[in-house]
């Protein structure tokens, strides 16, 4: 091969190698010849079912080569109708890595790996065949087995395309080729030539084609046969790869298009200009687009309202540099001006255009991300040409260059190699090999892995690196100072765990796992690859021993020893075998071996009897081998420092106690080092006599390497943590640290160039990005998931898996802020550029705004529902503009853009992207966003087909779009400052391109990760990019700045570089300045020995809720250098936050409102809510209350409310009992309900508009306090009512958040309010004015409080920081409550006392979250006793005489004798019930269905009332131990309420999956049907007239349907005719079937007899219906047979009615109305639409739902038009008709009731309300109403307007 003029100008590869002699041939399985009369020469079949089992291969031997170089080859073949073939070409590389390329028709899509490609191979069928027409339909050719059809091809792969495209090498020659079955072929060739087989020799030459300009004619020999007057391609297919045109499969080799077959053949890669062609869309295509464009037409939109962008036209002048053809050229690297050609120009195209003509940017690595390494090689050889085309790429080439990785390990940390000169460290992070220097920690690469590094070895004079990887047995061979590849070995193996070069380099020796997982061990002889020679296998042996680790000697080359489960094995090659001896372990044999090393000396003067072997154990031991006898010569065992127990006396010997083990072991000629997993690092003499130097690690030393001078010991450990100890100086240098896991998210400081990542492993860190030392790390047990910095000060936030938001401040390393508004994962966390605000999206769907300018960073506003719902979109959900003015993020649904003003969160436009593309089969939906910082006009957003778009930020239109950005979805994305250049990620590759997309190559492409990146973005002074995933990748941007650019954004230039942990505060920063950071500097080596491991100091920090914090002391310290300033801060100051909070909480803002908001939000720190659940939160309500309702007047009432169904168990100390006066009040909702117990009737208190925390009543029980929040942000109402006459005597608005706790004195002289966590303070208020005598602020959270039933003027609270003993002091008309805090007594822990209650005069009952019961004497404020009476927390205690009751969180209820309390004196230290000999006796106990949360009893507790959080006040009766349900409620969101036929009975369903079955007028619960894990979404009657036979169907979020006979309690039947969520549910009218509906919109029509399903309506497919009705009505007038008529209603605002005779089997569709409606902007769901037939008038539909107006319809079935409408406020959330006085009950999500008389229009307005009204139905004789607001059931008695 010195010459390859004899491969000139074709090789004949069957004539070369002699194919029919099978000599340097080899055929396998069904091999022939025979004749073929098409061809009229003798071809070569091959046959067989298995494609693999039947070939031809050349040459014969493996270790042979073809030594082809000929550019392109040329297959002659014809693929076997029916089957399947597949053909396999070894090809060598330059570079010298050997590279296999596939083709066949079995593979479905292209894959790559570094050394294989596989391409699927498209059949073209004959012309005009059905096949053919089959292919163009489809837009590509048959995938899958040939068609009968097939011809004979002539294939042409351009290996050098596809070496230097696909894998960035350079194609050198073919090596070998494997024709596998199914195929006939006639022959293959190579050349240099592009040779067109449709040309003759007589053409050629009149063509003027010769050889000498790269092309020509077919040889003769190798031509297919054309008759007279025919044409080649009409008898014959062409096929290239690479080919022109558009092709799908992308990467795969197919036919091309006729019109490239037929074009000037010495241009094969010229541009061809093509007209422009226009999609015919189909009529509903055409009707959708039109509809959306009416809708979207550019109109006058009111101040408040979003405008929705559904349709984003094409811009043809935008377009023009896009979809130029010149651009979908598949060689981008090299052009030729085509002959034929005529034109060049750029010109624009229409809107319109097809697929087929559809645009393709073409960049580096377009199709695979593992074509572009990030180190530099040889550019591939590009083809010449006489005129070649100039092309524009992106520049620089390459753009990018890795600079630095911050990571150690991913497959293992058990490898790191010392370099010769002691200088250098070697070791793995993850697919990379990392060198870096100790000195100056600049780090160089060598990259080619496709999978995390296994091992690593170097040879003696560390001048050859080898490395293995996971998976696929692959080994490289390194030059070590060059950095290049110089051989790849594949082997049969996997998981190559060790590697181990001989001292000279001629021997590499390796441990793996073969196929069967047995062990294998290879050994290669390398001794000529430093010379190009090849790798070859000396010897292999396979065994069953277990071998972690192998080391060749250092003193023979043809020596081994290896160590692993119970064996230590002597190894040695000879005569090409490789063979083994065990040493004799004796009683140590059943041992777990680490590690061996031999003893230092490389002299070969030592004999071979002197040479020893050391080798260590996990169990502690360690051995010293004799080498030549084969023997144990001493054992040594590590055993830790013993420690005295008192139950333990036996001394630990060498054979017993728990030895430490070792993990790896290197020796000196002076001494030796271990690693062992109690994380230290100790050196010994070789004789083990004792440590002379030890350093501890936080985490098990894998590693240790003692370098070949002895002055270092490396270290590694299982933490990922690398460094080195200096034997001299005892100083300890930590290399390198890294995250175990992976890098989930980061944030850049760029004043102080500090990076803080989050990663799965918990940890927050913070790094020096110049030294990448590790300066902090944050560790919590909640899993982080997203960082930002704030853009000027040393703070960050950190958002967690679990919802909460934590703020800290790295220079003081405390926490600032806790934040837990989050119920899901954080997936976006942000802040502004001009740091006033902060932002947070969770994966529910939630946003929040927070105040960054104050320290405690306090919650604005919180909106929910606005955000995509899940976490894909983590960790940058959220992008803020560069002006601080928008934010942008994904939803409310995934095809949403939403773009929302970055100070209040108003959203100002809605951008639907599911629409962009009418043609594509599926809907497209958006994954990332991210502004320009350049130009706040444009948005970008990444897509699911892989696109970016450029939107317009002011109009929503797309103004650009870019295809095929990845090959797999963007992960994320990046603009730099100057907006010339946009980054992207996708799985593992990172790509670079011109922002303006105006090149002919607009990207270049780098990988080095071996995972997914997470995260990709410019660093801020724009020098630099951050990727990370696996880990931390610091790339350096090389791209050339614009001055003017640079000049006009920072005019404020920076010449020094500060690096403190803390800003100093005389330094000024300006925030124009803050956008681009400041120039990169070198960062300071330090100016003393870097500190010891072994010494710590650790800074005292607030921890907080954090479980350690721990300061790195391995940082280099830099000194403080001020930052020089020019300029001033900007003028413009922020607005004050006041004004936010009248934008964002309040509706219709007064005067009185927003001061009262000013002083709750510019009050100082909230605290953290309490963990407990004795304390108040109220349910979170996205409603707002209306507050101009119109209210009826007294009297003149329509409806009155007659009962309240259920009790609020949300509440604390919410329901109150007066025995003696046989009061009974509680609460649901903002309404507190007295009922009668003798009679069961209710009185209702009605003045609160929020939900009701807590009651009290005076002890003559005349008056009843409540407390709920104010509306609309006020502060909290206290109401106090008059029981005789239910009138509100007064009210109370003090406290700023809820009110935690009331009580009243027992004279009924004071009363006492405590605020919640928000609001830390308890007033003390006048019984007989209720004016404020005094108030107190507090240090913690109140959770409860009461006052002395003996002591007017004593009482006391319990919280959070403990007990206050309280005492009011009244001096004339002044009254003063001074507080003693007493913390809880240590002997119970951390605790948080949640209850309280005093026994007799001098004792105190405190309760715990914990479950103990303190006993404290009141007058020396101190606890004396302690039990444990329960495993939960105890949020009730109730004490009458000496019984204690319980009630916890555990359901369970406890009855507790306590008299030997009293005989109890204080003493000085605490005792528990059972050391004091003080027996407290638990007597009775009573387990009840939830959480107890209030209790009243009578003075001898013998029986009570307790209320639990399942909604449920429970009558309990000590004297009998028994429970009786009071009252019943649903404790989750009730989703329908329906009465039955005879109005008896009333059935609800709830989310919990109950369906419940009440009496009525007595409203008392009859029956109680569950279904576990599912929701139940709705419920009706059957029309059954027979008591006996009454059902209950209802329907399920399973799809399933649930019939219940209530005459036996059971489920009769169940039904499943439904795969998704049933929303509606209707017997028919005659009750002979059930009309059920899901999700889907489809409607299943079942029998109620037999439950099959008997048909499915699609009609409404795609939108969920809302709404089914049945009603009797003979349909003859509508033109129609049937007996009944139904209707369904779906969320697509189409409403469809139906005549049925289900008898007679017949449903037909009567009519179908549509209602036209603009685009949603709303913040949630829109509005659901409503649909019922008139009670009066069945021919009459009434409808509301979202549209044009708000309002009720009245459409005529008979007219076949509307006939009325009646404007409405609000949009409707439920209606009812009534048949009774044509009266409409109307509910909206503002919790107003509207009761409207459809004659008039008259109405009324009812607020009883604490939330959003979901649902409203009357009853069937129109006489009662039921509404429901999520849990909250009133009933109503109509009385007609």
């Amino acid at each position: 091969m010195a010459s390859k003029g004899w491969q000139h100008p074709y090789v004949n590869i069957f004539k070369h190698v002699r194919v029919e002699d099978w000599k340097r041939s080899a055929k396998e399985g069904d091999v022939s010849t025979y004749t073929n009369k098409t061809l009229k020469c003798s071809v070569f079949q091959i046959r067989g079912p298995v494609p693999a089992n039947s070939y031809i291969l050349v040459p014969k031997n493996s270790n042979q080569s073809l030594g082809l170089t000929g550019r392109y080859f040329y297959l002659l073949f014809r693929p076997t109708p029916g089957k399947y073939f597949v053909v396999h070409l070894d090809v060598s590389a330059e570079e010298g890595q050997m590279v296999r390329i596939s083709f066949s028709n079995m593979f479905k899509e292209f894959k790559s790996t570094a050394t294989w490609l596989q391409f699927p191979f498209l059949c073209g069928a004959a012309k005009d065949s059905v096949y053919e027409s089959t292919a163009k339909s489809a837009r590509h050719g048959l995938v899958g087995p040939a068609p009968i059809s097939v011809r004979w091809t002539c294939l042409m792969l351009d290996l050098q395309y596809t070496v230097s495209v696909y894998l960035n090498r350079c194609y050198s020659h073919v090596k070998s080729i494997k024709l596998c079955a199914n195929m006939t072929v006639k022959n293959m060739f190579t050349s240099d030539l592009l040779l067109d087989p449709g040309v003759s020799f007589s053409e050629a030459k009149l063509m003027g084609l010769a050889s000498s300009q790269g092309t020509g004619p077919m040889p003769r020999d190798m031509s297919f046969p054309v008759p007279k007057g025919g044409s080649w391609h009409e008898l014959y297919d062409y096929i290239r790869f690479p080919s022109e045109g558009t092709k799908l499969p992308f990467d795969s080799i197919q036919k091309g298009s006729p019109r490239h077959e037929a074009r000037c053949v010495s241009n094969p890669r010229s541009p061809i200009r093509e007209k422009a062609r226009c999609v015919n869309l189909s009529k509903p295509v055409q009707d959708r687009v039109s509809l959306i464009q009416q809708i979207t037409t550019p109109k006058s939109l009111p101040r408040n309202q979003t405008p929705v962008v559904t349709n984003i036209p094409e811009l043809g002048l935008v377009s023009t540099h896009q979809k130029d053809d010149r651009l979908w050229n598949n060689d981008h690297h090299h052009q030729q001006e085509s002959a034929c050609s005529n034109s060049h120009e750029l010109t624009s195209r229409p809107p319109c255009e097809s697929d087929e003509g559809g645009f393709h940017v073409y960049m580096h690595g377009e199709e695979s991300e593992e074509e572009f390494i990030c180190t530099p090689v040889p550019h591939p050889v590009h083809l010449t040409s006489s005129k070649e085309t100039r092309q524009q790429k992106l520049l620089p080439d390459p753009i990018l260059r890795l600079n630095r990785i911050i990571g150690f390990g991913g497959a293992t940390t058990k490898c790191a190699l010392w370099t010769k000169a002691g200088d250098a460290v070697v070791y793995p992070c993850h697919a990379i090999i990392v060198s870096m220097k100790i000195s100056s920690n600049q780090q160089r690469f060598f990259i080619g892995h496709t999978d995390k590094v296994s091992t690593l070895a170097f040879n003696g004079n560390t001048t050859l690196l080898a490395s293995a990887q996971t998976g696929h047995g692959v080994v490289r061979v390194w030059n070590y100072n060059k950095g290049n590849c110089l051989a790849m070995v594949r082997v049969h193996a996997h998981s190559i765990s060790s590697l181990s070069f001989s001292y000279g380099g001629g021997i590499l020796c390796g441990v793996g796992k073969d196929s069967h997982s047995k062990t294998m061990v290879v050994v290669w002889n390398t001794l000529n690859v430093s010379k190009g020679g090849e790798v070859t296998i000396l010897a292999k042996a396979h065994t069953d021993v277990d071998i972690h680790t192998i080391k060749v000697a250092f003193f023979d080359d043809t020596r081994m020893v290896s160590c692993g489960r119970d064996n230590i094995r002597l190894w040695r090659v000879r005569n090409g075998s490789l063979r083994s001896c065990p040493v004799n372990l004796g009683e140590y044999h059943s041992m777990d071996f680490t590690d061996v090393a031999f003893e230092e000396g490389n002299s070969s003067n030592w004999h071979l009897d002197d040479r020893t072997l050391f080798a260590s154990s996990r169990s502690g031991y360690i051995f010293e081998i004799d080498y030549s006898r084969v023997v144990i010569r001493n054992v040594r065992r590590l055993l830790p420092v013993q420690q005295q127990h008192a139950t333990r006396r036996d001394k630990w010997t060498f054979y017993t106690g728990p030895g430490i083990a070792i993990n790896s072991i290197s020796v000196s000629s002076s001494f030796c080092a271990t690693g062992s997993e109690d994380g230290f690092l100790r050196l010994w003499p070789l004789d083990f006599s004792a440590v002379f130097l030890e350093a501890e690690h936080e985490g098990p030393v894998s590693l240790v390497s003692v370098s070949s001078d002895s002055l270092q010991v490396l270290a590694g450990t299982s933490t990922g943590n690398l460094g080195f100890l200096d034997v001299s100086s005892r100083g300890y240098n930590t290399l390198m640290r890294s995250h175990t896991d992976t890098v989930l998210g980061f944030s850049v400081d760029g004043i102080r160039r500090h990076l803080t990542t989050a990663s799965s492993d918990g940890t927050v860190r913070i790094w020096n990005m110049d030294s990448l030392h590790q300066l902090y790390d944050f560790v919590s047990e909640d899993s982080p998931s997203s960082v930002a910095f704030h853009p000027s000060e040393q703070v960050f936030s950190c958002g967690f898996s679990s919802g909460i938001v934590r703020v800290f401040d790295i220079s003081s390393a405390k926490l600032l802020a806790e934040h837990k508004q989050h119920r899901g994962e954080v997936v976006g966390l942000a802040f502004s550029p001009d740091g006033e605000f902060m932002y947070s999206a969770d994966s529910q769907g939630s946003l929040a705004l927070y105040d960054a300018s104050e320290e405690d960073h306090s919650v604005i506003k919180v909106v929910c529902n606005v955000v995509a719902r899940d976490t894909e979109r983590a960790p940058d959900a959220l992008t803020v503009s560069s002006d601080s003015r928008c934010l942008a993020f994904v939803g409310p649904s995934e095809y949403i853009v939403t773009i929302a003003d970055a100070r209040s969160l108003d959203e100002l436009l809605h951008v639907d992207v599911s629409i962009l593309d009418v043609e594509s089969p599926r809907l497209d939906s958006a994954l990332k966003v991210c502004f320009s910082p350049a130009s706040t006009e444009h948005l970008l957003v990444a897509t699911s087909a892989n696109k970016i778009l450029w939107v317009s930020t002011k109009t929503g239109r797309l103004l650009r779009e870019v295809s095929k950005v990845q090959k797999h979805q963007c992960s994320s994305l990046a603009v730099s400052e100057d907006s010339r250049y946009l980054l992207t990620a996708g799985h593992n590759a990172v790509k670079v391109w011109d922002y303006n997309m105006q090149l002919n190559i607009n990207s270049q492409m780098f990988i080095g990760h071996s995972q997914a990146i997470r995260q990709v973005s410019f660093t801020p002074d724009q020098l630099g990019v951050v990727s990370v995933g696996d880990a931390i990748f610091l790339w350096d941007f090389l791209a050339n700045p614009v001055d003017s650019l640079t000049d006009n954004r920072s005019p404020l230039r920076v010449s020094h570089i500060s690096t403190p942990r803390s800003v100093q505060p005389g330094a000024e920063v300006s925030r124009v300045q803050l956008s681009t950071g400041m120039p990169r500097q070198t960062a300071p080596l330090p100016s003393s020995p870097p500190p010891r491991l072994d010494v710590s100091t650790l800074d005292q920090v607030d921890q907080g809720v954090l479980g350690s914090l721990s300061i790195c002391d391995d940082t280099t310290t830099v000194p403080a250098v001020p930052v020089p300033t020019t300029g001033s801060r900007p003028s413009s100051d922020p607005s004050p936050a006041v004004s936010f909070l009248k934008v964002t909480e309040l509706v219709n803002p007064s005067p009185l409102n927003t001061s009262h908001m000013d002083a709750v939000e510019l009050k100082g720190k909230k605290p953290a809510r309490p963990d407990c659940y004795r304390h108040f939160i109220p349910r979170f309500k996205s409603s707002t209350l209306y507050q101009a309702a119109v209210a009826p007047q007294p009297g003149e009432e329509g409806i009155k409310l007659k009962a309240v169904i259920g009790y609020n168990g949300n509440g604390r100390g919410n329901m109150v009992w007066s025995p003696d006066q046989g009061l009974f009040a509680y609460s649901c909702g903002c309404v507190v309900v007295v009922e009668y117990l003798h009679t069961g009737s209710q009185r209702h208190l009605q003045g609160h508009s929020e939900e009701i925390s807590c009651l009290a009543v005076t002890n003559d029980a005349q008056t009843v306090a409540s407390a709920a929040g104010g509306s609309n942000g006020s502060k909290s109402l206290i109401c106090i009512w008059d029981v005789l006459s239910g009138t509100c005597r007064n009210t109370i608005s003090y406290h700023r958040g809820a009110v935690q706790s009331l009580a009243f004195s027992r004279d009924d002289c004071f009363f006492l309010s405590a605020g919640d966590f928000s609001d830390l303070e308890v007033a003390l208020w006048s019984c007989k004015t209720f004016q404020l005598l005094s108030s107190v602020s507090v240090s913690g959270p109140i959770h409860d409080a009461a006052f002395s039933p003996s002591a007017a003027s004593q009482l006391a609270c319990v919280g959070s920081e403990g007990a206050y003993f309280c005492l009011i002091h009244t001096h004339g008309l002044d009254v003063d409550l001074k507080v003693q805090r007493v913390k809880a007594p240590t002997e119970v822990g951390d605790v948080e006392l949640t209850a309280l209650c005093y026994h007799v005069d001098t004792f105190l009952f405190t309760a715990t979250n914990r479950g103990h019961v303190c006993v404290w004497d009141v007058n020396t404020q101190q606890c004396f006793m302690t039990w444990e009476a329960d495993e939960g927390e105890i949020g009730v205690l109730l004490c009458r005489g000496n019984r204690l009751l319980t009630g916890s969180n555990t359901r369970w209820l406890r009855m507790w004798e306590v008299e030997a309390v009293q005989g109890m004196k204080p003493q000085a230290n605490v005792c528990s019930g059972e050391d004091s000999g003080t027996m407290v006796v638990l007597e009775q106990e009573i387990m009840l269905d939830g959480t107890t949360v209030s209790a009243a009893f009578d003075n001898t507790m013998d029986m009570g009332i307790v209320g639990t959080t399942a909604g449920t006040l429970w009558y309990i009766n000590w004297s009998d131990n028994s429970s009786t349900r009071l009252v019943s409620g649903h404790k989750t969101k009730v989703n329908d309420v329906v009465f039955s036929p005879d109005e008896r009975q009333f059935a609800t369903c709830s989310e919990d999956g109950s369906v419940r079955v009440w009496a009525a007028p007595s409203n008392e619960l009859v029956v109680q049907f569950q279904v576990l894990n599912q929701a139940c979404g709705c419920v009706c009657w059957s029309p059954s007239s027979s008591k006996d036979s009454v059902c209950v169907a209802a329907g399920y979020s399973d799809g399933t349907l649930r019939i219940f006979q209530l005459a036996s309690s059971e489920m009769e039947m169940k039904l499943h005719p439904h795969r998704v969520v049933v929303t509606a549910i209707q017997y028919s009218a005659n009750g002979h079937v059930i009309l059920s509906a899901g999700k889907n919109g489809l409607v299943a029509v079942s029998s109620s007899v037999n439950g099959a399903t008997i048909r499915v309506i699609r009609d409404h497919k795609g939108a969920q219906i809302t709404t089914i009705q049945c009603v009797n009505e003979q349909c003859k007038n509508f033109g129609l047979e049937g007996n009944e008529m139904w209707l369904a209603a779906s969320s697509d605002r189409r409403v469809s009615v139906w005549a049925a005779d289900w008898w007679k089997d017949k449903c037909d569709l009567l009519d179908w109305l549509t209602f036209p409606a603009p685009a949603y902007f709303g913040d949630e769901s829109p509005p659901p639409s409503l649909a019922a037939f008139c009670p009066a008038d069945p021919s009459l539909v009434v409808y509301t739902g979202y549209g044009v107006e708000k309002e009720l319809s009245f459409y005529s079935l008979v007219k076949k038009q509307i006939i009325k409408k009646i404007a409405l406020p609000h949009w409707a959330t439920c209606i009812s008709l009534s048949c009774k006085s044509q009266l409409i009950a109307v509910g909206s999500k503002e919790r107003v009731l509207k009761l409207i008389k459809s004659t008039s229009g008259r109405f009324q307005d009812f607020l009883q309300h604490s939330d959003s009204l979901q649902t409203c139905h009357f009853s069937p004789s129109g006489t009662l109403l039921f509404t429901v607001a999520y849990n909250e059931i009133l009933l109503w008695e109509v009385q007609g307007l």
